[in-house]
């Protein structure tokens, strides 16, 4: 561990051996009085009167709160878009975790189309390798799909430690996958003992939305919130719950930032879809009446999709169905860019480069929003802000736990401290700060990273490359039990029967014949083909001619008494 210090020599944290003494130690499922003795990065003893070596760093609690370090299960650093490079790298990212109180992140790698997974996913831990100053690990999302990607999906499961793939309902003739290719992703998801994501938002329906908005003449940053209006990410999270259900794959929904978003993982959880909801530091904090903002550069900088909410009241309802288990984790999404990046979409919103802060800020507005106000406890804060996450994706109790064996990866958490976000004082490199002029209570007082001291006194002590990626097993427990009882009742079985040996009626089967959709890429100039009439389709024309007026008529049917007696011929009509 001492290894990683060669970058730069800052004695205060070369001791591999610190001693916590009077902390009250609190995890998700209990709090306890106790002395904590680490070692090389782990937690070697949990108790009173702890025998320790002589020379240790000590530091005393004096009985305040010791929490896990928090994992953010969602952070884009150094996000590649359209040439341009998010403003907050691997370095400048993981700094900002560690100031408020996060040990771990879980980034995404967004793969340009074409390129291969393994390629993307390496690139990527290029860049946190050398830049990172915590601990992290990846998520792969699945920006196209053909069924050749799987051995490359398996090979990351096997040899690389992925055990999450994302998919995009979004983003139309780009990233977006149709609902049969979400189907046979979660298929391949499943039996890789994997978790399937979903970015959930209607991206045919955006894009529609998109085209008329643009038309009347919208084109600043409120255009992006009215392009996407709530439903239409309650859509697709229902459609993905229907999905994983008919496949049997867990389900976790990124960015919940609606109310009826939210609404609708909670309807599945309780019929017993195993899926998993991750509202957001910006959906839990602050809300998307900043869009109409006079000031356009403040608009463009809470351009975020799924966008924040312009319902005032989302923030706290999201914080209540946190806190009652509805919701069970919480990332930051962070992926931020400067006013001049954002800029690239001054006159037309669909450009603006998508992303907010909120990696740094993220356990304060937690901890202001649901506990100070009641609705959680210390326990579940921890479980919101670190366990789940550590036991949706297999790095418990490594992580998300204060135990012996555990990593040592702790904040010294104090709930009563008050300050005001400001973009003056923040370790980002924007601008602006979606929680500007917001006072929260409850910050860090000390944070500890692979057992060395990384923020005290409020000052940072972080050594660039010294975050080491973490590997995850597929087949979480947490996950995967629930999921493997469902698989051995869901083995469907035919009906014992004799054969049908009656008259057969004989059928003719054509091909249907596809009438391409015009569309502004379609060339009008070839003239489409008559169709053969399919015997499935009805030859009802609204024109009044039928396909089959060459075919001669009888003059007269008789009808023979209907279904339901000669009377119910009235009705037919």
């Amino acid at each position: 561990m001492s290894g990683y210090q060669g970058k730069k020599n800052i004695p205060r944290i070369t001791s591999d051996r610190l001693l916590i003494k009077g902390g009250k130690i609190v995890n998700d499922d209990q709090s306890f009085h106790a002395d904590i003795y680490m070692e090389d990065g782990v937690i070697k003893q949990i108790g009173e009167n702890l025998i320790v070596p002589g020379g240790v760093k000590t530091i005393d609690a004096h009985g305040r709160m010791l929490i896990p370090g928090g994992i953010d299960v969602h952070t884009r650093f150094q996000m590649p878009d359209r040439g341009m490079t998010a403003a907050d790298d691997f370095y400048q990212g993981t700094r900002a975790a560690l100031a408020g109180g996060t040990t771990m992140i879980i980034d995404h790698v967004v793969p340009e189309p074409g390129v291969s997974l393994i390629a993307a996913f390496n690139q990527w831990r290029e860049w946190a390798d050398s830049k990172s100053c915590c601990d992290y690990s990846l998520h792969i999302d699945l920006t196209e799909w053909h069924m050749g990607m799987q051995e490359e999906m398996e090979a990351l499961v096997k040899d690389h430690g992925v055990n999450s793939f994302l998919v995009y309902l979004a983003y139309k003739d780009v990233f977006q996958l149709n609902d049969s290719q979400m189907y046979e992703v979660f298929s391949v998801i499943r039996d890789l003992g994997a978790i399937a994501q979903v970015h959930a938002e209607n991206g045919d329906i955006i894009a529609e939305e998109q085209k008329r908005i643009l038309e009347l003449g919208i084109t600043g940053p409120e255009g992006h919130v009215l392009s996407r209006p709530e439903e239409v990410e309650a859509e697709a999270v229902n459609r993905a719950v229907t999905v994983a259900n008919q496949t049997n794959c867990p389900l976790y929904i990124t960015k919940v930032m609606s109310k009826s978003a939210a609404d609708v993982i909670a309807q599945a959880r309780k019929k017993g879809t195993v899926v998993y909801g991750e509202p957001i530091s910006a959906s839990l904090g602050t809300d998307g009446t900043h869009y109409w903002s006079k000031n356009w550069a403040k608009a463009a900088a809470y351009v975020t999709s799924p966008p924040l909410s312009p319902d005032p009241t989302t923030p706290d309802y999201l914080n209540s169905l946190l806190s009652c288990g509805d919701l069970q984790v919480t990332g930051s999404a962070h992926c931020t860019f400067n006013t001049s990046q954002r800029a690239v979409g001054k006159d037309n919103f669909t450009l603006i480069p998508e992303g907010t802060n909120g990696t740094e800020e993220r356990m304060s507005v937690i901890w202001d929003k649901c506990v100070v106000t009641g609705k959680m406890d210390e326990n579940q804060f921890v479980a919101v802000t670190s366990t789940n996450a550590a036991k949706i994706f297999n790095l418990y109790p490594r992580k998300g736990r204060i135990a012996v064996g555990s990593d040592a990866d702790l904040v010294l958490w104090d709930p009563d401290v008050t300050r005001i976000i400001s973009a003056k004082s923040h370790n980002l490199a924007v601008e602006y700060n979606i929680f500007e002029g917001v006072e929260v209570r409850g910050a860090p007082l000390v944070v500890i990273s692979q057992g060395k001291i990384v923020l005290e006194d409020g000052n940072l002590h972080t050594t660039e490359g010294s975050g080491r990626y973490i590997t995850r097993k597929p087949f979480p427990d947490y996950v995967y039990k629930r999921i493997k009882a469902r698989s051995r009742l869901a083995e469907l079985r035919g009906v014992p029967r004799g054969l049908y040996d009656g008259p057969v009626c004989e059928v003719t089967v054509t091909p249907k014949v596809m009438t391409p959709v015009t569309s502004n890429k379609a060339s009008p100039a070839k003239p489409t083909p008559q169709p053969i009439r399919n015997l499935h389709q009805s030859g009802f024309s609204l024109s009044g001619a039928q396909i089959d007026d060459n075919v001669p008529r009888r003059t007269t049917q008789r009808i023979v008494a209907p279904p339901g007696g000669r009377a119910n011929i009235t009705s037919l009509g």
